[in-house]
């Protein structure tokens, strides 16, 4: 620093600083300034003093005022004629005392568990879901019940009814369990939280015939998401008539509709239908594909740049929020297998429902 002191008027800081390979904002001496004094922190003119919100800890901690919240301990003495602050400067009072929180005992919030279901066949898992079918009279609803295979995307049973409850539910799973012939431990079914799905009876029949239960989430539609898909595929068919006359037209219409889209290619699966997937045909339809594309293949090979096409095959594991789908699919790929089962879903009519 005497250096710079002491160069010629001539030279100035900068250049001096870059001979000397200084920085030149570090060669200023440095004053040390005096700490500031605080001032006291002034009291605001609207605030409140300090017996005032000692009455307003004194009223919400009344006897009287108990079981009170603090809209009605306000509304109360402001009724009586008497008024100390405003209901927020109550809230605010409190709220710097920590005792805004609720003071009744509340029960602690459910942690439900995210389903993981991995089907790799047919009747690996059942997903089922009512849904309403409206009527022309205004206000009048129809219930379609309706179970379809996770695996296949193969419905496996329906039924139409007026009313939704678990006795319904119970003697539908109790035929298709029958009529599929399901062996015990094999099957998951795979529902919503609805009433008839948590009914006693409806579980004390799954568990009668060996099947294990799985449930979505509240207000989670995408734990069901194959149900809600097909849902939507029937009400947004163009065939769909908005509203029913009345229970046989509306029996007449589903039959029809279902009857069609087992035998429609399906996205899910590469485009083979759900009778196929379900019923085992599918080397016999992947033959058959992968001829037609080895025909055109050869005829045009101009036109495949990439080589020889293959043709696809279905999912070989549908899954339900899996843990991790590839490891799972490499898995379960080496013991797939497809079992070929009856193709006739069950329909029950009016005089198979349970009262």
């Amino acid at each position: 620093m005497d250096v710079l002191a002491q160069r010629p008027a001539s030279l100035s800081r900068s250049r001096a600083c870059a001979a000397l390979g200084l920085s030149r904002t570090g060669t200023y001496p440095r004053t040390r300034r005096r700490p500031e004094v605080q001032a006291p922190a002034r009291r605001h003119p609207r605030a409140l003093s300090e017996r005032e919100r000692a009455q307003i800890r004194d009223l919400a901690h009344a006897e009287h005022y108990r079981d009170a919240s603090l809209a009605v301990i306000h509304a109360r003495e402001l009724n009586a004629g008497h008024l100390i602050a405003s209901l927020s400067t109550f809230y605010r009072v409190l709220r710097a005392d920590g005792e805004t929180a609720e003071r009744r005992l509340q029960r602690a919030p459910y942690r439900h568990a995210v389903p993981h279901i991995l089907a790799d066949r047919p009747h690996a898992c059942w997903s089922w879901d009512i849904s309403k079918l409206a009527l022309v009279q205004p206000g009048r609803y129809l219930n379609l019940y309706l179970i379809l295979d996770l695996y296949s995307r193969f419905v496996v049973a329906w039924m139409i009814s007026a009313k939704e409850n678990a006795a319904l539910a119970k003697h539908l799973f109790s035929q298709a369990f029958t009529r599929h012939a399901i062996p015990p431990g094999q099957l998951t079914v795979h529902q919503d939280r609805g009433a008839p799905m948590i009914a006693v009876h409806f579980r004390d029949l799954l568990h009668a015939f060996g099947v294990q239960r799985s449930y979505s989430r509240p207000r989670v539609s995408n734990d069901n998401a194959a149900s809600e898909s097909l849902f939507k595929t029937l009400k947004y068919s163009p065939g769909y008539p908005g509203r029913f006359r009345d229970i046989d037209h509306a029996r007449r219409w589903m039959a029809a509709f279902i009857a069609d889209y087992q035998q429609r290619p399906h996205e899910g699966i590469a485009f083979y239908t759900p009778a196929d997937v379900f019923h085992g045909r599918i080397e016999t339809i992947h033959a058959r594909r992968q001829a037609a594309l080895d025909a055109h293949y050869a005829a045009h090979p101009q036109r495949y740049p990439n080589g020889a096409p293959a043709a696809k095959r279905p999912p070989a594991v549908m899954a339900i929020n899996p843990k991790d789908a590839l490891q799972a699919a490499e898995e379960i790929v080496t013991t797939a297998r497809i079992e070929t089962v009856n193709e006739t879903p069950v329909h029950l009519s009016d005089d198979d429902n349970v009262h």
